[in-house]
C-alpha cells in the first residue's frame, strides 16, 4: 500500500478506525479536532497529505448534525491541505432513512447529504447496507462503494450450529432478504402478516405464514432502531408457539425504548456489527457485536492497491 493516511473524523469513531488500522497495519492519522466558545468547530490536520490516498471515517453517534459537520469541515481540510484523493467511510450512511418523498412536503435528505459530501470535495463514499440501496445513485459524480454484513452474520449463525431453523421476515418487504438467508442456511421462511385494523394507521402483526412451530427462528433486518417492529415480530412468533428466537441486523441504532424493549423481550440473543459503536449503557448481555471493520479495511487496501472489490462479494 502507497500514499495512504486514515483519519477519524470524530473521538467517536477512533474505535473503528484504529482497528482498521490495525488490521492494515497503518498508524492513525493524527488530527486536531475541538470547538470554540462559540459552539464553531475547528479541525487541523497534524500531518501531511499532500498527494496523499487519505481516509476519512465517522460515526453516527448523536446528535448527527454534529458529526456532519465535523465531516464536512475535516473533507474541507484535507482538500486544503491538498490530498490526493478524499474517500469517506460512512459504516452507517447519515440521514439513509430520509431516502424518498412520501409525504407532501418533506425533504429527501439522504439526497443532500449525498449532495453535500460531494459539494465539499470528497471523491469516494464507501458505505454499508442502505436503507435504500438506490441511495448509491444520489452521488452524480462520484463512486459510492456499497459493502454488506450479510456473509459476517451467515457466518456467525452457522458457527451456532442452531437446528430447526426457520428465517422470519418482519413483513412483506424484508420477505426477499429473508429469502435469501433462507437460500443460504437452506431452511423455510416464515413472514409476518400485518394488517390494518379499523382506522388505525399503523399496521399491526396478526399471524404467520409458514411454519414455527418449535422451531428456531432467526430475524435479520438492515437495522434496528426503536425495535417497535422487530418485537412486534416476536410476540407474533410466541404465540405461534416458536422454540427460541434469534435477530440481527447491521445497523445497532437503538434509539428511545430500544434496549428496554430488547432486554425485556424473548429475544436469546440480537448479533449486531460495529458500524455504529454501542455506548455503554447499550451493551446488554443479550447484544452480542461482531466487527466488520476488516471488511473495511480491505475494501480500502483493494482500492488503494487498484484491484476490484467484486471478490468480496463472492462465496
Amino acid at each position: 500500500m502507497e500514499n495512504i493516511k486514515i483519519f477519524a473524523c470524530s473521538k467517536y469513531a477512533e474505535p473503528f478506525t484504529q482497528e482498521i488500522c490495525e488490521h492494515l497495519k497503518l498508524p492513525m492519522g493524527k488530527i486536531n479536532r475541538m470547538k470554540f466558545k462559540n459552539d464553531n468547530n475547528f479541525v487541523q490536520i497534524l500531518e501531511t497529505v499532500r498527494e496523499q490516498d487519505v481516509y476519512l471515517i465517522q460515526s453516527n453517534v448523536p446528535p448527527v448534525n454534529e458529526r456532519i459537520m465535523e465531516l464536512l469541515i475535516t473533507i474541507d481540510a484535507m482538500k486544503r491541505a491538498s490530498a490526493k484523493r478524499i474517500n469517506v467511510v460512512l459504516p452507517y450512511y447519515i440521514y439513509s432513512r430520509s431516502d424518498k418523498k412520501d409525504q407532501p412536503r418533506i425533504p429527501i435528505t439522504a439526497k443532500l447529504i449525498a449532495e453535500i459530501i460531494e459539494a465539499a470535495g470528497a471523491t469516494r463514499v464507501i458505505t454499508c447496507d442502505l436503507h435504500n440501496p438506490a441511495i448509491q445513485a444520489y452521488f452524480n459524480n462520484i463512486n459510492c462503494d456499497r459493502l454488506s454484513a450479510e456473509y459476517l452474520l451467515e457466518d456467525y449463525f452457522v458457527n451456532k450450529n442452531i437446528k430447526d431453523m426457520v428465517i422470519v421476515a418482519t413483513d412483506a418487504g424484508s420477505s426477499k432478504k429473508a429469502y435469501k438467508y433462507s437460500e443460504f442456511f437452506n431452511c423455510p421462511i416464515a413472514m409476518v402478516d400485518k394488517r390494518r385494523e379499523g382506522n388505525d394507521d399503523r399496521a399491526i402483526g396478526t399471524t404467520i405464514i409458514g411454519d414455527v412451530k418449535d422451531k428456531n427462528a432467526i430475524i435479520f433486518d438492515d437495522e434496528i432502531d426503536t425495535a417497535g417492529s422487530i418485537i412486534e415480530t416476536v410476540n407474533v412468533l410466541e404465540r405461534f408457539g416458536v422454540k427460541a428466537i434469534y435477530a440481527a441486523c447491521t445497523h445497532a441504532v437503538l434509539s428511545g425504548p430500544a434496549i428496554e424493549r430488547i432486554q425485556k423481550s424473548a429475544i436469546k440473543e440480537l448479533v449486531v456489527t460495529n458500524t455504529i459503536p454501542l455506548t455503554e449503557e447499550k451493551q446488554i448481555d443479550k447484544i452480542k457485536v461482531v466487527s466488520i471493520a476488516p471488511l473495511f479495511a480491505e475494501t480500502i487496501r483493494r482500492l488503494n492497491e487498484k484491484k476490484p472489490l467484486g471478490e468480496l462479494f463472492e462465496r
